[in-house]
This record gives structure tokens, C-alpha cells and sequence, in this order.
């Protein structure tokens, strides 16, 4: 991996594999600093997942985030990146597509449960051309199968296609501009807040408002998962009380922050 810029962010390595050893290839990694890859696709699913950090995965339209008990499904040919905050445990899964002709034809976040958990953690302690007849294809076997009883869970975010709606989408991830009001970047941009704010439902499906309040909460994941202080998570995602942080949270994840973290633990 090599560095990129100068604020830690590391450029991960993507394998380069002309086929599948076995119908599921397991990879494990320790990713120290934040790290990403550039924009790619495989000729088979992949399965992103982390026992430790954050996951993000980017692609043309969406966002999806996958904290600890969380994985992003991404079918074969999907063109995205993926990020990963510092500290992060991953394990990526690659399975060929005959292997689950039963898988969602878009991304999308999954639970992962405390038996896929266990069986993922299995499966990547075998070797990699493992004996598809014996146990480990029985352990497979059941992996594949608890994979597609996985709940899908709503954490992503639409991006929008327009480009003024992305300078306004880039600049609330900047702090001075994070309070910002729909009607002043209508003035910023020469565009009229109703404008504005008719494109960002078509875009997305969310109105402006909706949209900022999703990017807070799922940009407080990370900093939640280190174990920073909610106070301070709260008040860098622009919210102005604790009391209104939580009370979002629990909101859009149905439950507090000290209980969603815990219960994932």
C-alpha cells in the first residue's frame, strides 16, 4: 500500500486474480490508517465486511456504510471503491455468481448475525484451496446459506447525478459550511432555493433536509466506533445539543448511540 496525500490515507491494493480458487475466496486484512481503493469491479460478488471499523462503499448513485455486524454486498460487475477507517479488521468474501443464484442484482448493507459472524471468521482461517468435499465445503455450505438469510438494512445514502447538488452534498462534509441553509447555497450557486430543492428530490428521493440529517448521522458512525465521546461526535456533525443527536440517532437506527454500539460488541 502506498500513501496518498498527506493526511494518512493509504491506497489499498486490489487482488489481481484471473479466476476464483474455490467458489468462495476469503481475504483478511489489518488496515492501520484510513485506506481505500480506486474504482474497480470484479467478475464475481463481493462481500465487504469488518469485525473492527467502519466500512464505506462508493458507487456512481450510492453511498453504503457497514459498521462492526454490518457487511456491503456488491454483485459482480459493479463498478465502486471502497473505504475504511483506522484500526479496521476486514474480511472480504468473493464468490463466484453460480455459487448464489439467489443474490441481489444491486448493493445494499446486511446484518450480519452472530452465526454468520462466527462462520465468516471460520472460513477465513482455512486454507485457500480448501477441500470442497470435506468439512470446509460443508462449512461454505452453510455460510452461503445464512449470507442469504441476511436482513438488508437501510444505511446508505443516494448521491445526486447534478453537479451543483454535489458541490452542495461536498461542501457539508467541510465545517464552516456544515450549517449551511438550502436557501444559501441557492445564493452561493446562483440558483433559486426552490431550484434547488426540487432537484435534490429528484436526484436522491430525499428533500435537502432529509438528506443532510441522513449524512450526519451515517458520517457519526466511525467516530462512534472508536469511541469518541458523543458530545463531541454530535457537535463536529453539526448538531447544536446532544439531546437533538440522540433523538436522531435513535431515529433513523432505533436506537441510542451507546446501545447500538454495544449491542454490536
Amino acid at each position: 500500500m502506498s500513501p496518498i496525500g498527506q493526511n494518512g490515507v493509504v491506497a489499498r491494493e486490489v487482488p489481481d486474480l484471473q479466476r476464483l480458487p474455490r467458489p468462495l475466496y476469503g481475504r483478511v486484512e489489518s488496515l492501520p490508517n484510513r485506506a481505500l481503493t480506486f474504482v474497480h469491479s470484479h467478475p464475481w460478488v463481493q462481500l465487504s465486511y469488518a469485525i473492527a471499523g467502519v466500512l464505506e462503499v462508493h458507487t456512481a448513485s450510492m453511498r453504503f456504510l457497514a459498521p462492526p455486524q454490518r457487511a456491503v454486498w456488491v454483485p459482480a460487475g459493479v463498478e465502486h471503491r471502497v473505504f475504511s477507517s483506522p484500526r479496521t479488521e476486514m474480511r472480504s468474501l468473493y464468490i463466484e455468481c453460480q455459487s448464489v443464484p439467489w443474490g441481489p442484482e444491486d448493493c445494499r448493507v446486511l446484518a450480519v448475525s452472530p452465526l454468520l459472524r462466527e462462520l465468516i471468521d471460520g472460513f477465513s482461517a482455512l486454507p485457500v484451496e480448501y477441500d470442497e468435499a470435506g468439512a470446509a465445503g460443508r462449512l461454505t455450505a452453510v455460510l452461503l446459506d445464512q449470507l442469504q438469510a441476511a436482513a438488508q438494512l437501510e444505511l446508505s445514502l443516494p448521491l445526486p447525478r447534478d453537479v451543483r447538488l454535489q458541490a452542495i452534498c461536498n461542501g457539508l462534509s467541510v465545517e464552516e459550511d456544515r450549517h449551511l441553509g438550502l436557501a444559501d447555497w441557492g445564493a452561493r450557486l446562483g440558483v433559486s432555493e426552490r431550484t434547488l430543492s426540487r432537484l435534490f428530490l429528484h436526484d436522491t428521493g430525499l428533500s435537502f433536509r432529509a438528506w443532510r440529517q441522513r449524512q450526519r448521522l451515517l458520517d457519526a458512525l466511525a467516530p462512534l466506533e472508536r469511541g469518541e465521546r458523543v458530545t463531541d461526535v454530535a457537535l463536529a456533525c453539526g448538531y447544536d445539543s446532544l439531546s437533538a443527536f440522540i433523538a436522531a440517532f435513535r431515529q433513523q437506527f432505533g436506537a441510542t448511540p451507546g446501545e447500538f454500539f454495544r449491542a454490536r460488541r
